[in-house]
């Protein structure tokens, strides 16, 4: 049994990892900024000790990194952490005592691709401040894995997915009416000829690969994609969509500008964020080294989150009466 220190307990991934952790027999520590409770409520929640704390101020103060060196963790698994000057000042604590240190990445970390499916061995040409700092970050814990420092694997997800949260549509934005165009036979704008590709991964399944990270010695010092079996295109999620209703995407493919004045400026930018990336990325070391195997296809991962958000009044679905 470790003494395991979630940062971000109760978000995306940690509202399944953490349960994971426990039914393995893990003493689990979960640090969340609020008193928000995770996506979907599970038993072993009652076993595990919360801790409220606000990283950002922590950081600032120069005392975050301390503060997780003093709940004594065998592994720390950090959701949270976006800057090379954050993760920093938590190895720097850390390093004393050496606990394994699993920190959540991205893939954005590769920017555009030359080859897919793409490697972790690729060169790093992240753009846009997000990608950036998590690729900084990156190098910092494995030159500090290198040096003999705190052992750390980076995991790096695609576009996370589940019920509870709006998730990245097959337009490659957070457009709710994406959703209903595809249920009610309604045109659907997309760009690039519908080409651009998106990676999408269930929540459950990057938590699956943190809890395998945790006994996988052989993966330390090692950067590892978690996303599902498959990258999909924008048409074929439009068309995998509009199927679940019997359906035929109405599709329009057209230019930027024109998307743009569709869907709005916001929406267009989001979409044009992912699109310009077109990530597929491959899963074969997480294989190798993890045993990682997807339980869901995107997909999948896209049904759940949608029937959540249909249930939740967050995307209506209802045909117009007359």
């Amino acid at each position: 049994m470790s003494r395991v220190v979630v940062v971000g307990a109760t978000g995306h991934i940690g509202t399944y990892l953490v349960p994971r952790l426990v039914r393995a027999g893990h003493q689990v520590v979960a640090l969340s900024r609020g008193t928000r409770e995770p996506y979907h409520p599970a038993p072993e929640w009652s076993r595990v000790e919360r801790v409220t704390v606000d990283r950002e101020a922590e950081d600032a103060a120069g005392t975050f990194g301390a503060r997780i060196a003093s709940l004594a963790p065998d592994v720390v698994v950090d959701l949270m952490c976006f800057t090379a000057e954050s993760a920093t000042q938590l190895v720097e604590a850390l390093r004393p005592t050496r606990p394994l240190l699993l920190h959540c990445g991205t893939i954005w970390v590769h920017g555009p691709v030359a080859r897919v499916p793409v490697t972790e061995d690729e060169p790093r040409r992240p753009v846009g401040d997000y990608g950036i700092g998590k690729a900084a970050v990156e190098e910092l814990l494995h030159r500090e894995t290198r040096s003999g420092g705190v052992p750390s694997v980076v995991l790096h997800p695609g576009h996370i997915s589940g019920p509870g949260w709006p998730v990245i549509t097959p337009a490659g934005n957070l457009d709710p009416g994406v959703w209903r165009a595809l249920a009610l036979g309604e045109p659907l704008p997309l760009p690039d000829l519908g080409l651009g590709v998106l990676h999408h991964v269930h929540a459950d399944d990057v938590a699956q690969a943190f809890e395998r990270a945790l006994t996988r010695p052989a993966a330390i010092g090692s950067s590892l994609h978690v996303v599902a079996e498959q990258a999909m295109t924008l048409r074929g999620l439009a068309h995998g969509v509009a199927g679940w209703f019997g359906r035929e995407p109405v599709l329009e493919l057209v230019d930027w500008p024109t998307f743009a004045s569709l869907v709005g400026a916001q929406h267009a930018d989001v979409t044009r964020e992912h699109v310009s990336r077109s990530i597929s990325a491959s899963i074969e070391r997480a294989r190798t080294l993890l045993g990682f195997a997807p339980r869901y296809t995107a997909l999948d991962a896209l049904r759940e989150a949608l029937d959540r958000l249909v249930a939740d009044g967050q995307v209506d679905l209802e045909v117009p009466r007359d």
